[in-house]
């Protein structure tokens, strides 16, 4: 969550650069210079953050006295075991057991190390610790970084899912309705046209993860091709949205500071088709603005330093009788709309980014009855990402 690459492409002069960057300890990040010999001491640092916000524990780094890292930075002795022994201190002392990336970054000899444990924030949460099973949530004040939840108050842990799960659903409902005032205030008919939306936002949002302040920032760096002369920054609660003030083109994204992002647009245009007007889906044009969602939401994801599980989700209704192309291949939906749900992190959006867009468009694709070849679809994801990039 705190390095711009997936964790397991991290090396040991990734890690160096990152200590010079002299960020301290908080709720979502550890330093400690060995492995502990107290190993239950050590999980309950893990536990605490998967009951929390998740989090990134890096071995071999000393903290001064404000908690930020301090030199020389040169990890510690090669241990070719530590892998074994940090997940046999899972295995022994968390119920339910925590699950974590590890990376070992070697140096350049191979005497040197540092291991970077990622935790993500979990949705099986109470996750207790030791004989006495004990719950701890993490705090990020450095003279109590964890702190014990009485077994009295576990319904409370569980209760704080419940609510982080209320709150999901209140970012993504008042999201949808900023789009509908935007239609209201343009006074458009949209009513014959399919609607298409994509999101994500953390699985259990919590707190705010930046300030809406420095959002416009963010998306100037995340998203500059869609800041043009026919788009709008508009402020709205805890956010920013990006709107198309063109007349025939009703398409909008939104950037919340609890991490949601969202696009919702005007998928399908009326063309004629057998002397009648009929709505038609250009599905080279809905592809390229899913592989610059995914893309536009990683680079979001990582300003915002969120390292926990993301809900993804894609929508389309007004479905029935849509006629859909790509290429020669032409289609008539069937289907009335498409819902797709999916949980993902940062790390696997990071590393698995092709095959999570072609299992995408391979859903939509096929709910709108079109029956596009692997090879096919391979080689789109493939032009679609490498053109975003260029971009």
């Amino acid at each position: 969550m705190f390095f711009n690459k997936p964790i397991h492409d991290l090396t040991f002069d990734d890690v160096v650069a990152f200590c010079k960057r002299q960020i301290p300890e908080g709720k979502q990040l550890d330093y400690k210079y060995l492995l502990p010999k107290n190993t239950e001491k050590f999980a309950k640092v893990i536990a605490s953050f998967a009951n929390a916000l998740g989090g990134t524990i890096i071995i071999g780094v000393n903290d001064d006295k404000n908690d930020k890292p301090r030199p020389p930075f040169t990890g510690i002795s090669y241990h070719e075991k530590i892998r074994n022994m940090i997940e046999d201190i899972i295995q022994v002392y968390i119920d339910p057991v925590v699950f974590v990336d590890i990376n070992t970054c070697v140096s350049r000899d191979g005497q040197r190390m540092f291991v970077v444990v990622d935790i993500p924030q979990s949705n099986l949460t109470p996750h207790l610790v030791g004989k006495l099973k004990r719950a701890y949530i993490r705090t990020g004040q450095s003279s109590r970084p964890e702190a014990i939840v009485h077994p009295s108050r576990l319904p409370w842990l569980l209760d704080h899912r419940k609510k982080s799960e209320r709150l999901r659903h209140i970012l993504y409902d008042k999201a949808e309705s900023h789009f509908d005032n935007y239609v209201k205030i343009k006074n458009a008919d949209i009513a014959p046209s399919s609607v298409a939306t994509l999101s994500l936002l953390p699985l259990y949002p919590e707190e705010p993860l930046v300030s809406y302040a420095q959002l416009p920032e963010i998306i100037t760096q995340c998203a500059p091709n869609l800041q043009n002369a026919s788009t709008t920054l508009q402020p709205v609660q805890d956010g920013a949205t990006l709107i198309d003030n063109r007349r025939d083109n009703h398409s909008m994204w939104e950037f919340n500071s609890y991490g949601l992002l969202m696009t919702k647009w005007t998928a399908s245009q009326a063309t004629p088709f057998d002397v009648h007007q009929t709505q038609t889906l250009d599905f080279h044009a809905f592809a390229t603005t899913t592989a610059q969602f995914f893309q536009t939401a990683i680079c979001y994801i990582n300003k915002l330093s969120f390292g926990g599980p993301l809900y993804f989700r894609l929508k389309m209704n007004k479905m029935r009788g849509l006629h859909a192309y790509l290429k020669s291949q032409r289609a008539t939906a069937l289907e009335d709309y498409i819902r797709l749900d999916e949980n993902y992190t940062l790390s696997q959006l990071e590393a698995q980014l092709p095959t999570i867009l072609h299992h995408v468009l391979q859903t939509a694709a096929w709910s709108l009855g079109l029956r596009l070849a692997n090879t096919d679809l391979d080689e789109l994801v493939k032009q679609l990402l490498i053109k975003n990039h260029e971009k």
